[in-house]
């Protein structure tokens, strides 16, 4: 008898169940878009982060305590270098797959046609065999990714004649005369060579009057063979808390268990600990502008994607008490009836949240799949990627769902308890 009205209140009223059903169902996707797209947008963010720059660099602490006793941030001239053969290890560290580019760097005075200038030795698209099998191209072509290259190309360090080529700022290039596919001839402390150019970038800074080379040819025009002055890494990060922070100034002043939580966490600060653990005499530091940018970004979207979250809640669950109410209404003389014959308010209360709740699962499940489909197409146009589906989100969606459904029907609810039945079937 109990289900008999269920189905005949759905089939008498469809037109209003429906549109309890398409109410959830639209709260619902909202819902699980926001929640899948916030729940991943991390990593989206931070990848698409990743291509202004590093957010970690290494110095070896010689020159670290060297910079920061005369507060400046490059001394000059280096007076001790990191171990070219140790670049690998970078990718060896707990947090290995969160390293996802890095580039070292050897900065060395050399005499171009009779001017001085800067030369500095990188890698470009540098292929890694890793000691853990994994392979990775890295290097300033992905980490200088806003270099406007005005004449030829990007040079490719994977071509056999690499080492015979070069790209030059446009300041340094204007000042020389030259331009991509010219061949100068540099002079360094140690040997000559000659360099053709490759490319003109326009990096709208210093780096405009240097001339940028594979790493072990500026190595040799200053023999600096297997030295290295400094490595930029780009790196996926958790924006910095109090614990962070916290270790950023003294590992030693946490616990067992905040170490643990500290060390097996994607801070900056940890993964920089990580790598000086396998750097020998290194200091690493975050960027600490670029580390905060990307938190306050990351919170700010999270909280946005958060509040359109609530506020979608909010409206369905004002939608579902104005339909539940008037179905209720529309209803009083059959509620009146039941509460006149014996049927108690529990009985009642219990028939119309059964209805309600099944209409509303049925408007949960289309809603939580047109909110994947939704966060798919947000991920692939504002981060050219697909959205992964976080086992978390479906009884996450199915809460709120429950919850903003009980929560439209209390207004119904107590209308329907109030309800006299000889009021109701005197007509009044």
């Amino acid at each position: 008898m109990f289900f008999r009205m269920i189905f005949g209140t759905l089939f008498r009223q469809w037109k209003k169940m429906l549109m309890i059903a398409f109410t959830i169902a639209l709260g619902a996707s909202l819902a699980t878009a926001m929640l899948s797209v916030m729940l991943d947008v991390g990593d989206k963010v931070n990848q698409e982060l990743k291509t202004y720059g590093a957010n970690i660099t290494v110095v070896p602490k010689e020159n670290s305590v060297v910079n920061s006793l005369y507060e400046v941030e490059d001394g000059g001239t280096a007076v001790a270098y990191l171990r070219e053969d140790e670049l690998g290890k970078i990718k060896t560290i707990f947090w290995a797959f969160n390293i996802v580019d890095y580039a070292p760097f050897i900065n060395t005075k050399v005499s171009i046609g009779g001017t001085e200038a800067d030369a500095v030795g990188t890698w470009f698209n540098h292929h890694l065999e890793l000691p853990t099998g994994e392979q990775l191209d890295a290097g300033v072509t992905s980490m200088r990714s806003w270099w406007e290259v005005t004449d030829g190309k990007w040079l490719d360090e994977q071509t056999a004649d690499n080492a015979n080529y070069a790209m030059i700022g446009t300041a340094l290039a204007q000042k020389l005369g030259v331009k991509a596919g010219d061949t100068v001839h540099i002079s360094g402390s140690a040997s000559d060579a000659d360099i053709t150019i490759a490319g003109v970038f326009d990096a709208g800074g210093d780096e405009d009057e240097k001339i940028f080379m594979p790493l072990d040819t500026a190595q040799s025009l200053g023999d600096l063979d297997g030295k290295i002055d400094s490595i930029e890494v780009s790196a996926i990060t958790t924006p910095d808390n109090e614990l962070a922070v916290k270790a950023a100034k003294d590992p030693k002043s946490l616990t067992i268990s905040q170490y643990e939580t500290w060390y097996c966490t994607a801070y900056a600060s940890s993964i920089c600990y990580q790598i000086q653990e396998v750097i020998t005499d290194a200091v690493a530091s975050p960027v600490r502008q670029v580390a905060d940018s990307e938190g306050a970004i990351l919170e700010k979207t999270e909280l946005l994607m958060l509040l359109i979250t609530i506020l979608s809640l909010i409206g369905a669950a004002l939608g579902i008490c104005n339909l539940v109410t008037a179905s209720v209404m529309e209803r009083s003389a059959e509620i009146g009836l039941m509460k006149a014959i014996g049927a108690q308010n529990a009985a009642v209360s219990g028939l119309v949240l059964t209805e309600i709740i099944s209409t509303a699962v049925v408007g949960g499940v289309v809603g939580f799949f047109a909110g994947w489909g939704f966060a798919q197409i947000i991920g692939h146009t504002v981060f050219g990627s697909s959205i992964e589906m976080r086992a978390v989100v479906i009884p996450l969606v199915a809460v709120l769902v429950l919850i903003v459904t009980l929560a439209g029907c209390i207004p119904a609810i107590r209308m329907m308890l109030r309800l006299s039945p000889c009021e109701v079937l005197h007509g009044k």
